[in-house]
């Protein structure tokens, strides 16, 4: 077979079901391919909408993403894509076509390093100049995206090499066993949970992605202690729950933060730095810390932990519970209360424009604890994290490694796609909705009704705050929209546009019905923006 059907064989050998792309005169060998295989090929209308869809496909399954383009400028717009999957932890696998073998070594059409530039974007990446490595190079690419800490690799195929013959097959498919946590690690954090007085758990991204909320919950309530979760660990132990603090990372002075301000052990259950520094909930580098992971703990001064228990999370968690001696004190039970009277501040409220607060009241209350919610990055990613209760894992997914504008129209399509049976929402603003918006012909034409929310204010309202605290004034963030009603339509999608305080719930029950793809155009009143800084203090981290 030629080197181009190899590469499919090899994907479907990995159960790839869905490629997300686009064509061009480099890969046409591997779109031919395409027609003899049963992965379903998504045909978007930018890369970068792909590498997106493939990100969040890699998030919510646990399982690699896959995304395709040509060479150069079909390969750089998978740039933004592929960089957010690996800070995000997601694995993904890019595949671009490339020009032919003898033109590399000089000037030529079109032709850039792109392995050379994917370099420092992936976890591994390489070009196949021999059919016969393809089987190698497809499986190192997935076993290596898809091992902790995951995130993104990259395999660019000349066009020259796509249609040579080879006499190869995949290779068979091997997943890597978890490290047992070792035996003296254990018994020391036991030692130190037990005679901590105030220790908070901050939950982060990799409890989800190893599967060990179930776990997370016999260990806090076995030892009485609460859980903070980071905006990616939303979910790991639902907000419902007595112990949950919600959602740390926004503010100096936060309810929460305070809260970490108080312990005297943190313990980061699946926690990547990337997220949410850790100068920021240990200043003072005076926190005794018990890290509980699939990884060593990054280097980082803020963050030289007590104890490192490394090895599979479900176990340790389970181990350490049985052994350490449960917390007495009842101090987290105040703070819970405080977070949870400020969620339910507006709930009522009928004001209009509708507050943040409020929109997300709504939506929480027409979605079921399975349904997704998928947030762009802007000022409403923040509203998202702190007073969207979540209750199970990934049904709330931010970005927030390297917090990209622009996911979430795509993101959504990506969930609606892996879970059709669901509800799936992008809660986005006005400026990262027309990022990706074309994408909206996309869901159209295969079939993927998802909803779009869009926090419609005119500005790059996330930007603005951070102008108003440094300087005084704002600069350069405002701009006119299209009408949303209208633009939705012109793809075949339905649109909505809310005029009054209590037409969100009844428009999204009906959005949710319906068996094409939904926008909504909601105003906001982003004031509470300021309102919330001025009473909690700076910003530590707006994304």
């Amino acid at each position: 077979m030629k080197a181009a059907e190899l590469l499919i064989k090899c994907l479907e050998n990995e159960n790839v079901r869905y490629i997300f792309g686009l064509p061009g005169e480099e890969n046409i060998a591997i779109m031919d391919a395409l027609l003899d295989s049963e992965i379903r090929f998504i045909l978007t209308r930018h890369e970068q909408g792909a590498a997106f869809m493939a990100d969040v496909y890699g998030r919510l399954s646990g399982k690699a993403g896959v995304c395709l383009s040509t060479l150069g400028p079909g390969a750089t717009n998978l740039m933004t894509g592929v960089a957010d999957a690996n800070m995000d932890m997601a694995p993904l696998v890019a595949i671009t076509g490339q020009a032919s073998l003898d033109r590399m070594h000089k000037e030529s059409h079109q032709y850039i390093d792109i392995v050379g530039i994917f370099d420092r974007i992936t976890k591994w990446n390489t070009q196949v100049k021999l059919p016969e490595i393809m089987p190698e190079a497809v499986r190192k690419a997935f076993k290596l995206c898809q091992t902790e800490k995951p995130g993104a690799a990259h395999i660019d195929l000349p066009e020259d090499v796509a249609d040579m013959e080879v006499n190869e097959s995949p290779l068979f498919v091997q997943f890597p066993s978890k490290p047992h946590p070792r035996h003296d690690k254990v018994e020391r954090a036991s030692n130190i949970i037990s005679e901590a007085k105030y220790p908070i758990i901050l939950a982060g991204n990799g409890v989800i992605r190893g599967n060990a909320s179930e776990e997370l919950l016999y260990f806090a309530e076995e030892l009485n202690i609460p859980v903070a979760h980071t905006f990616m660990g939303k979910g790991a132990l639902p907000d419902h729950h007595d112990l949950s603090l919600f959602t740390v990372g926004l503010q100096a002075g936060d309810y929460i933060a305070s809260g970490l301000a108080k312990a005297d052990v943190i313990i980061t259950v699946g926690y990547d730095n990337v997220e949410y520094a850790p100068e920021k909930w240990n200043p003072n580098r005076d926190k005794k810390i018990v890290m509980i992971d699939m990884s060593p703990a990054e280097v980082d001064a803020h963050y030289i932990v007590s104890v490192g228990v490394v090895g599979d999370i479900k176990v340790s968690l389970r181990e350490i519970a049985d052994k350490a001696t449960p917390n007495e004190a009842d101090y987290s039970i105040e703070l819970r209360k405080s977070i949870l009277r400020e969620y339910e501040t507006y709930k009522d409220d009928r004001s209009f424009p509708p507050k943040p607060q409020k929109i997300l009241a709504d939506l929480r209350d027409i979605l079921g604890e399975d349904d997704i919610v998928i947030s762009d990055v802007g000022a409403h990613k923040l509203w998202v994290a702190r007073v969207y209760p979540c209750y199970k894992p990934n049904t709330c997914i931010i970005s927030n490694g390297y917090a990209t504008m622009g996911i979430g129209v795509p993101g959504a399509m990506a969930a609606k796609v892996l879970h059709p049976d669901k509800k799936v929402v992008t809660v986005t603003g006005d400026g990262g909705f027309l990022m990706n918006s074309q994408e909206l012909e996309t869901a159209v034409r295969e079939d993927i009704p998802f909803v779009g929310l869009i926090f419609h204010d005119k500005s790059y309202s996330l930007i603005e705050i951070r102008q108003h605290i440094s300087y005084g004034r704002k600069s350069h963030v405002n701009f006119e929209n299209p009408d949303f009603v209208k633009f939705a339509e012109s793809f075949g999608a339905h649109g909505y546009r809310i005029e009054g305080a209590d037409e969100l719930k009844p428009v999204l029950e009906e959005a949710f019905s319906r068996d094409r793809p939904v926008v909504i155009d909601c105003p906001v009143d982003y004031r509470e923006n300021l309102k919330i800084m001025e009473k909690f203090g700076a910003l530590i981290t707006f994304v």
